[in-house]
């Protein structure tokens, strides 16, 4: 079954079962790969296919058979579940196929469009769909070969796993955690502008959670070392899967002891602090000149409204 729950994150909220207890039947998957109620979802350089519906862009879900033809060698099948009505669905990478918008059995049905700039254009639902889609392919075409013995691996599990054929050493699709922190202080709360940022973008702070650490350790060690921001407490939020390439956005609030600020110049290029009014006019579209915050399709946007629009 699906497990979903009310998470405001744009890649969040799995529609699909994921049905990991299939995995592991080859000839099970083969037969739904090519059952005509399915669906396959063609990606090209991580790109997702995209058609146009009666309401606007859609996800480009294809009945088996016309994209297949063209996967990429050594890229799976990537089973990504059942829906409710026990209909499959699939991700297939066809990166191989020279100009597949104009050549080929998909000339003139639909385009490859980057999944960043599309996810808040389709359904939610979907969204998260191609998104975990993305990561796994991505995934396969980083990891073809064995990190203990440098030779050639082999997809198994609908793409879940590799086997290396020559150490039988396994591997499995990584996922990254990022701990993404708003401090706080009183109705003021802290954002930064880190040096690839466009100019007058800030966010909420963020870093990976390294080995042996936890949640709230990663967010206090972060806020320090960022911002030279001391904290009292840390209170989860929320999280969102992030498919560039596979991290765990962590969302976390922090309350800071002080509003005193130290940034660390090689990371941060510039932090302050923000009152309520002030982000509450940023939301609006009415803050001041030169600065706002990311979109919606980040969840530093949902930390911060979450915040925000709270009294």
């Amino acid at each position: 079954m699906a497990f979903t729950f009310d998470n405001p994150n744009t890649f969040a909220n799995y529609p699909l079962d994921r049905a990991s207890q299939l995995r592991a039947d080859a000839a099970g998957l083969a037969k739904m790969a090519a059952d005509p109620n399915g669906f396959i979802i063609p990606f090209w350089k991580l790109r997702p296919f995209v058609v146009k519906g009666p309401k606007g862009k859609e996800a480009g879900f294809l009945a088996p058979g016309l994209a297949e033809a063209q996967r990429t060698p050594g890229s799976p099948l990537v089973f990504l579940g059942l829906d409710k009505k026990q209909r499959p669905y699939f991700a297939v990478d066809i990166t191989a196929a020279r100009d597949p918008e104009n050549n080929g059995p998909l000339a003139g049905m639909g385009v490859f469009e980057d999944l960043r700039g599309l996810a808040l254009q389709i359904d939610a639902g979907d969204a998260a769909i191609l998104g975990t889609a993305r990561s796994i392919l991505d995934w396969h075409e980083n990891h073809l070969f064995c990190s203990k013995c440098g030779q050639a691996t082999e997809a198994a599990d609908g793409g879940f796993r590799r086997v290396c054929g020559a150490c039988k050493a396994e591997h499995f699709p990584r996922v990254n955690p990022v701990s993404i922190m708003l401090a706080t202080s009183g109705d003021k709360c802290l954002v930064g502008r880190s040096k690839q940022f466009p100019q007058g973008m800030f966010s909420a702070l963020a870093g990976f959670i390294e080995p042996g650490e936890t949640f709230e350790e990663a967010v206090a060690r972060e806020l320090f070392e960022e911002a030279g921001v001391k904290v009292k407490s840390v209170t989860y939020y929320s999280c969102q899967p992030w498919p560039w390439p596979s991290q765990l956005m962590v969302g976390c609030y922090a309350e800071a002891e002080s509003e005193d600020i130290n940034i660390d110049n090689d990371e941060i290029a510039e932090a302050r602090w923000i009152d309520k009014e002030t982000m509450r006019a940023t939301l609006a579209g009415k803050g001041p000149e030169g600065f706002w915050i990311p979109p919606k399709l980040a969840i530093a946007h949902q930390l911060i409204r979450a915040w925000a629009e709270t009294d």
